[in-house]
């Protein structure tokens, strides 16, 4: 018999990673601390000896304070040259300019509750197999590299709508926004935990395109196998591949990441149900 695709009852509002939010306030709290002691100590420098005002310790705090204090507007200046520089060297999406993918953008803008279109940008990525999510004032935008878009585009649209729910899983959780950046500027730059509150982002991202398309998975297998295999590779294989990683060695390889090891990530979305590897061939078949 026919195997029909399954209806998803799970609501966007349930795909966050459950460790992701505390986390994120924990590195917060933290960002929040080193704030205070680089004023604390700027406050204090003026009342030490002269020979310590001199010394390599008040460098480095007056350079912290002066970074504290250019913080904003730096942030500001490379996010708007972000947005400039991808305006003039990427190729919008329009209802003219792949006016399907367009469309398919609107449709999980509104899925998603996003409360403005992003804007879609195919770029020359110079051979890297990548796509990004960002914001400047007024704007959230992805970017997606030709070699994965040409990939996935006319051979594999289910791949393709799971790199684009995932980027736009960035923008609906506020990662690109100025005052999620400026929350943890500093606490993200601690070794170890910077990359382990990025890992939970990409899996709370991961969870919201395997949402809007749970027929996905070469979207990952691209990335993990390359270009021009995606639709050749054992996905079942891979899967199993994901639930063998463990071990003391695999924990300690992935501590600097900032992404999770990509066939875990696989494993993970088949484990929560949210990927479906085998519907698109058990749609295939003929009733009986």
């Amino acid at each position: 018999m026919k195997t029909s695709k399954p209806q998803h009852t799970t609501t966007t509002g349930g795909l966050r990673h459950p460790a992701e939010l505390p986390f994120f306030v924990l590195m917060a709290v933290l960002n929040v601390l080193i704030i205070g002691l680089i004023i604390q100590a700027a406050v204090m420098l003026p009342l030490l000896p002269e020979r310590l005002q001199e010394s390599g310790w008040a460098t480095a705090v007056r350079s912290a304070l002066i970074g504290l204090l250019l913080l904003v507007p730096f942030l500001i200046v490379v996010r708007e040259t972000q947005r400039a520089s991808v305006r003039g060297t990427a190729v919008e999406l329009s209802p003219r300019q792949y006016g399907d993918l367009y469309r398919m953008v609107d449709e999980f803008a509104h899925r998603l509750g996003l409360r403005r279109r992003p804007q879609i940008y195919l770029a020359n990525g110079n051979g890297a197999l990548n796509a990004f999510a960002a914001q400047a004032t007024g704007h959230d935008y992805v970017v997606l590299s030709n070699e994965l878009f040409a990939n996935l585009y006319h051979d594999n649209r289910e791949g393709l709508r799971f790199i684009l729910g995932h980027e736009l899983g960035h923008i609906r959780l506020h990662h690109v926004s100025l005052w999620y950046q400026l929350a943890v500027a500093y606490s993200e730059r601690i070794p170890l935990l910077g990359p382990a509150l990025s890992r939970l982002r990409e899996y709370s991202c991961d969870r919201h395109g395997a949402h809007l398309e749970p027929l996905g998975t070469t979207g990952l297998v691209l990335l993990a196998s390359g270009r021009h295999t995606e639709n050749v590779v054992d996905v079942d294989e891979l899967v199993r591949q994901g639930e063998r990683l463990r071990g003391f060695w695999v924990g300690l390889s992935q501590l600097p990441r900032s992404h999770p090891f990509t066939v875990r990530r696989l494993e993970r979305l088949h484990r929560l149900g949210l990927f479906h590897a085998r519907l698109r061939e058990a749609g295939r078949e003929t009733p009986v």
